[in-house]
């Protein structure tokens, strides 16, 4: 599978918006889309006019990029929202929302979604008491993720033990000195916050 090895600022910088790809960085006034908001590149500030097709595709890697996903794997997220009852990009979102390391970086344990995958492939985390080291594993209403008891004297996982826990999406809970938490609910489009489009990457894959 291709990897992306390029500064993950120049992403941001070509999508025109913050993708949070690199943790707390993002925050700070470090931030290179902050300082340079235009697209990477000599003619990064010129104005071009984007056809429409032009605008869907960027939605869709956009959104490829905030979830850190390869292009097979989000049309197989799209396939399968299709087969599904509902909208089919709500659906689509709900499916990525419910990737054990998107899961792992909303509780707040990963500060990126990158370092959360990291987490994952490394085998520090259990669902419903089996080790899972896959970070695409979809999640389901009730499932119950913790560290695994032999990782949680790490010193990464005692300073998880000290966080406060912020603004947690109401479909899921965490309890930091547990190191454990749960999927109280399916995600709804109202509980994801990044702005994305959906509807213009069903437009897309539709033609």
């Amino acid at each position: 599978m291709a990897t992306y090895r390029d500064s993950k600022c120049r992403l941001c910088r070509r999508e025109g918006a913050k993708l949070f790809l690199k943790g707390d960085r993002c925050y700070s006034g470090k931030c290179a889309f902050e300082k340079r908001p235009v697209a990477p590149g000599v003619h990064g500030a010129g104005r071009k006019k984007v056809s429409e097709y032009g605008l869907q595709l960027r939605e869709k890697q956009k959104t490829k990029r905030i979830y850190g996903v390869q292009e097979g794997q989000f049309r197989k997220y799209y396939e399968m929202a299709d087969r599904m009852k509902g909208i089919t990009g709500e659906n689509m979102l709900s499916l990525l929302e419910r990737r054990l390391d998107n899961v792992i970086y909303r509780m707040g344990i990963g500060a990126s979604r990158a370092q959360a995958r990291q987490l994952v492939n490394h085998a520090h985390f259990s669902v419903n008491g089996r080790t899972v080291n896959v970070p695409s594993y979809i999640v389901k209403a009730g499932d119950v993720i913790a560290v695994k008891e032999n990782r949680k004297k790490d010193k990464y996982f005692e300073q998880i033990k000290e966080m406060k826990v912020g603004n947690m999406p109401k479909w899921l809970e965490f309890d930091p000195e547990k190191l454990e938490g749960k999927i109280l609910a399916l995600p709804t489009r109202e509980d994801i916050d990044s702005q994305i489009a959906e509807h213009m990457i069903v437009e897309l894959y539709s033609k």
